[in-house]
């Protein structure tokens, strides 16, 4: 399956509380926070919904 590679950019401080529980249900905190989730319709939707934070890259 592939693999997603997630890292989180931008701070969380005065985001929506959605956006922030979106962030940590990914695994990430603070910033450089680096995840691996699978590339399935969930995980894309939450990057979709606060995608302007991280910065995404699809393993090989």
């Amino acid at each position: 399956m592939a693999k997603i590679n997630i890292t989180l950019v931008k701070s969380l401080n005065g985001r929506l509380a959605k956006h922030i529980a979106t962030a940590e249900s990914l695994g990430l905190h603070k910033i450089g926070d680096k995840t691996t989730q699978p590339d399935n319709p969930q995980t894309r939707g939450k990057i979709a919904k606060i995608g302007y934070l991280l910065q995404v890259t699809e393993e090989k």
